[in-house]
């Protein structure tokens, strides 16, 4: 299936001319955002936090947004809440979704919110209940649910910010990119699949399992899209763990932490490599729910409990409001490496 935006190159364009803000004095806060939406179960309820306080800022739009697995839910429910309530109607869209995850949690939820993927190892049942063996767990409810919380044709309109959301091709391993036009309740189900435990989702043909093994979320994409030069990383899966696993089930965890992050930090690479010559002007800025939180890399991305949910979430709008409350000369800064940081960083 070919994307939407199929005539965008496989790589970054050499000086790609921006339509907003290339070349201008770094306006803080932003006037407009490019937002990308890593996924990582039941982690994306910060992201939920952070897109709240980002709302809550009346002079920040919000130009193109990519996600995968539970990222790619956020992001299509912020669109969808934007073209049909502006400001209000995202946040209360994003409110109904999570607050629906935290008081009718099952196993359902979990798979909504991809808290499987993007591996899944943490997580088994038994050769019983492989994917391709056996599938007990109805997609239909999902569906609903999707249905429920988003209108996807409202992701057609004129007035919806540009949508990217990633699954991973089954026969290839490729990452597919799914368009404004094509996102469907089947493309936020394939990007969510968590693949020992459902079966691939098929669209046009091909079977698909969870965006976060070849996007998590799109980045390198987001950016040749991108008609502005900020663009905001949302990291809700650690990447430092102060701890050596010992026990299978840690082991299992830290390793689909490490896996989540791997393609995450491969275009971040490839976007340093390129900038100099291909976009001299991106200015690409993280908040991450490890910086936020102690031990995060210890918790399990499928934990419903309400009060972690609520943490998550709280965490979120502070990081956020502190991206925020920076000046425009505080934010040119180095990755950090600590396990903690007070200011968002300019990768």
């Amino acid at each position: 299936m070919q994307s939407a935006r199929a005539d965008v190159p496989a790589r970054l364009p050499v000086n790609k001319p921006k339509k907003a803000d290339a070349g201008e004095p770094l306006v803080w806060p932003p006037r407009k955002l490019s937002l990308a939406l890593q996924g990582g179960g039941t982690f994306a309820a910060f992201t939920w936090g952070a897109l709240e306080r980002l709302l809550e800022e009346p002079n920040c739009a919000f130009d193109t947004i990519s996600g995968a697995s539970a990222g790619a839910v956020n992001a299509a429910l912020l669109a969808c809440g934007l073209v049909e309530g502006g400001r209000e109607g995202a946040r209360a869209a994003l409110n109904r979704f999570w607050m629906r995850i935290m008081h009718e949690a099952s196993f359902r939820s979990l798979m909504l919110v991809g808290g499987f993927s993007p591996a899944g190892r943490s997580v088994a049942f038994g050769p019983t209940l492989r994917s391709g063996q056996f599938d007990p767990f109805d997609l239909d409810p999902l569906r609903q649910a999707l249905a429920r919380d988003i209108d996807f044709t409202a992701l057609q309109s004129p007035a919806c910010p540009r949508l990217l959301v990633a699954a991973t091709r089954v026969r290839d391993g490729r990452q597919q990119v799914f368009g404004n036009a094509e996102i469907t309740a089947d493309v936020l189900l394939a990007s969510t699949c968590p693949p020992l435990i459902h079966c691939a989702v098929e669209i046009d043909g091909e079977s698909y399992w969870d965006g976060g093994f070849g996007a998590n979320p799109p980045l390198v994409r987001l950016v040749q899209e991108s008609e502005t030069t900020n663009v905001l990383v949302v990291q809700v899966t650690p990447a430092r763990d102060s701890y050596v696993p010992i026990t299978p089930a840690a082991i299992d965890r830290r390793l689909d932490q490490i896996t989540a992050n791997s393609v995450l930090n491969a275009e971040i690479a490839a976007l340093e490599w390129a900038r100099p010559a291909a976009a001299p002007a991106l200015r690409l800025f993280r908040i991450a729910a490890e910086d936020e939180i102690d031990g995060l890399a210890q918790r399990s991305a499928t934990d419903l409990g309400p009060g972690f949910i609520r943490l998550l979430h709280r965490s979120g709008r502070k990081a956020a409001e502190r991206f925020l409350a920076q000046d425009a000369g505080s934010t040119q800064i180095e990755t950090p490496r600590k396990s903690r940081v007070a200011e968002p960083a300019l990768l």
